[in-house]
């Protein structure tokens, strides 16, 4: 495995490849990696010939007052990780390499931006996107996996995909759980024990939902009531950002549940911000 650190060497190693004949999938990845991320990069070894693992904290995702200087990073721990599971290039590069001073250029979808996680993050997904969409065409790649947790973020990034005709197919994997069904985070260290005690709720009270809408349940507000009932009585440490209920692809809040329905939220128990989201079916 190679540990590359330009934009330069990556371009350079990726032409080589294509060249080659070779097909290549992407893992876009901020590090710290627990078993989701092995996930990740599994589903990427196996859809290309070469895959390139990129670990980068982008600073452009992280908004003032948010936890950039504190996230967890171990690289030598990350680089075993990768070399691992198959990866033939981990892309590390320094921020100033991937943004010149006078950066003036950004990529958005702000429809899909609007609700959700960009209510509480608005620059976010600018940055999310703008990074990706920079992987892309240093990579090249037929393939981009990506995770379910941050369903949000697959949504802009297919659409941000389909919209500017990028020759990328996206793949998503299911979300790593725990045992008790927290879902898998770097940010879940932040958490003290007690809090980590109560994290699991999170993930129950949207099966409560889930249940209810099997059920036969339909109106989206009482839905989002019995989650909001369950948490106040199971998880009183939790402080909520958002609930919501939205269509899947595009984000839209929902009223009632006719089709398939995304609930998702984010929670934050102490320092940690944690996000989970389930699909709902009348």
């Amino acid at each position: 495995m190679q540990i590359l650190s330009t934009p330069q060497e990556l371009a350079a190693q990726c032409r080589a490849w294509r060249a080659a004949g070779e097909s290549i999938s992407l893992v876009p990845t901020m590090g710290y990696y627990h078993a989701g991320h092995e996930s990740l990069m599994e589903r990427g070894r196996a859809l290309a010939q070469r895959m390139v693992v990129s670990l980068f904290v982008n600073p452009t995702q992280f908004g003032p007052g948010e936890d950039l200087a504190a996230y967890p990073r171990d690289l030598e721990r990350d680089a075993a990780i990768a070399r691992k599971h198959g990866a033939d290039v981990l892309f590390v590069p320094e921020p100033q390499s991937m943004y010149a001073p006078d950066h003036a250029t950004w990529v958005e979808v702000p429809e899909l931006a609007k609700n959700l996680c960009g209510l509480s993050r608005p620059v976010h997904f600018r940055g999310v996107c703008t990074v990706v969409l920079k992987l892309f065409l240093l990579t090249g790649a037929d393939v981009a996996v990506f995770g379910e947790k941050d369903w949000q973020q697959q949504a802009i990034i297919r659409r941000m995909v389909r919209d500017l005709n990028v020759p990328v197919r996206i793949e998503t994997c299911p979300t790593g759980r725990e045992t008790d069904g927290l879902a898998l985070s770097s940010r879940n260290v932040y958490m003290t024990p007690e809090e980590r005690a109560q994290a699991p709720e999170i993930r129950r009270g949207l099966l409560h939902a889930r249940t209810l809408a099997e059920k036969g349940e339909t109106s989206a507000a009482l839905l989002r009531e019995a989650v909001l009932g369950h948490w106040a009585e199971h998880l009183p440490l939790g402080r909520l950002d958002y609930l919501s209920v939205v269509h899947p692809e595009s984000l839209e809040p929902l009223e009632g549940i006719a089709g398939p329905a995304l609930m998702a939220c984010a929670v934050r128990l102490g320092k940690a911000r944690l996000l989970d989201n389930i699909l709902l079916h009348p």
